[in-house]
């Protein structure tokens, strides 16, 4: 499968090295990332690319011969990294909560784009990923009549440094971990949609991490939801780079299409880190025809819809515990947009020896506002009492339970058949959240 015509899509944007730190069943992981990823997502596809590097010298070699493994026509040097190697860490590579991303000696970093001629002239359809380097020094080189697609995820303050290419875009990509989005859309998406429309894009990408995206065709104003297949995430670093590459490669098979088939290849893409088998597995996907695609289904869960769905966090929430489960737990759902119940923050804590009518009243308060929530997330660390009873009590009306259980002190038959998931990994437990409160707004709508 490959673009109409056979024309190569050039990616720009800048090349670096990540490094994904060890955790708890995890080895420690180095690669090439930045642009590669997307250049690795066009391979696996079958698409035609070339690329427009920014990166220190020393890497300059390596990732020359890399993508020239890996299906690149032709890679360009644009861009000198000076003071800084052009490292990332990565805290969190499964994405359960903020990532962590660190880029070492960042404040150090100087760009200087090169002088390439007209070796990007050539190109008609360009993705860039901003970065730390200056775009209008870019600009010179492209084409004029070249069509230009941007991945705003990162580097971005704001949607002025697009300006002068209005008129020029294809589409416009942004992620909701990006921090242009938490200023921007966190609370309503038409802000975005108002400033991509007046640049004159075509459409506008919204990436919304495990609850799927959405694909916002702005001369239509027809929305396509486009759901994520969840499973376990080996590591997430790349995935939105990929997803992006593949719907601007497929593009000219329509909009519809490429944003189904690149959801698909970005699926593939955060289950293993072996290029490969990503690549085989891709292959796999890519034979199945549209409708195909569509009757797979998966989770739909958009940011803006989550906070609909109230979350009743059942767990020995008590300041006096240590409870860094817990605190992960809460830090890992809003990090993804939910609404958070804590009956201990809110109703409060009470001390021993509380008169009865004191008990009675928070009893009734705590089951009030478990009644106004769609689904308990359940920690019952230490065996707590009033942890199990809540989750029994929501178990026998149908409400559904998620139980995290990560010291593994609840495997119990009524535990675990009453659980709509139960396991202790947060992973597993967020993906079942999605898929539970997805199946909730599919039954209201």
């Amino acid at each position: 499968m490959t673009a109409a015509g056979d024309r190569p899509l050039l990616v720009v944007g800048e090349i670096v090295v990540d490094f994904t730190s060890a955790r708890k069943n995890a080895a420690c992981k180095l690669r090439l990332g930045g642009i590669v990823h997307a250049a690795r997502g066009l391979w696996a596809c079958g698409l035609p690319y070339s690329v427009a590097a920014i990166c220190p010298s020393y890497l300059v070699s390596q990732a020359r011969a890399y993508l020239a493994a890996h299906g690149c026509i032709e890679f360009i040097w644009l861009g000198e990294v000076s003071g800084a190697p052009n490292v990332m860490v990565i805290g969190d590579a499964t994405e359960v909560s903020d990532q962590g991303y660190e880029d070492l000696l960042r404040t150090e970093k100087s760009v200087t784009i090169l002088d390439v001629g007209t070796s990007l002239s050539a190109y008609a359809e360009i993705l860039v990923f901003p970065g730390s380097y200056d775009l209008s020094a870019v600009r010179p080189f492209l084409a004029d009549a070249a069509r230009i697609s941007f991945d705003i995820a990162y580097g971005t303050n704001d949607f002025s440094i697009l300006n002068e290419f209005a008129g020029r875009l294809t589409a416009i990509i942004i992620s909701t971990s990006s921090q242009l989005f938490a200023r921007t859309g966190s609370l309503s998406v038409e802000p975005m949609l108002d400033s991509a429309r007046k640049l004159g894009a075509e459409v506008f990408l919204l990436k919304e991490n495990r609850g799927g995206s959405r694909l916002f065709d702005l001369r239509t104003h027809a929305v396509e939801e486009i759901p994520a297949t969840l499973s376990n995430t080996v590591n997430s670093v790349g995935v939105g780079d990929v997803y992006s590459a593949v719907m601007i490669g497929f593009h000219a098979r329509g909009w519809i299409e490429a944003g189904w088939r690149s959801a698909k290849a970005a699926t593939v893409y955060s289950q293993t880190t072996f290029p490969d088998d990503f690549r085989r597995d891709t292959k796999r996907e890519l034979a199945l025809s549209l409708k195909e695609l569509r009757d797979l289904g998966g989770t739909v869960l958009p940011w803006h819809d989550r906070p609909r769905f109230q979350i009743y966090l059942a767990a020995p929430d008590f300041s006096y515990l240590h409870k860094p489960e817990i605190d992960r737990v809460v830090e890992a759902l809003g990090y993804h947009n939910f609404l958070v119940r804590r009956p201990v923050v809110e109703n409060g804590e009470l001390p021993l020896g509380s008169l009865e009518a004191t008990l009675f009243k928070t009893y009734a308060a705590d089951i009030a506002l478990l009644e106004e929530c769609s689904v308990v997330f359940a920690i019952p660390l230490e065996r707590d009492p009033g942890t199990l009873i809540e989750m029994g009590m929501a178990m026998a009306v149908g409400k559904p339970v998620v139980t995290f259980d990560p010291r593994r002190q609840n495997e119990n038959t009524m535990v675990i058949g009453g659980s709509t998931s139960y396991s202790n990994d947060l992973d597993t437990c967020l993906n079942a959240l999605f898929v539970t409160l997805s199946d909730l707004r599919k039954e209201k709508s």
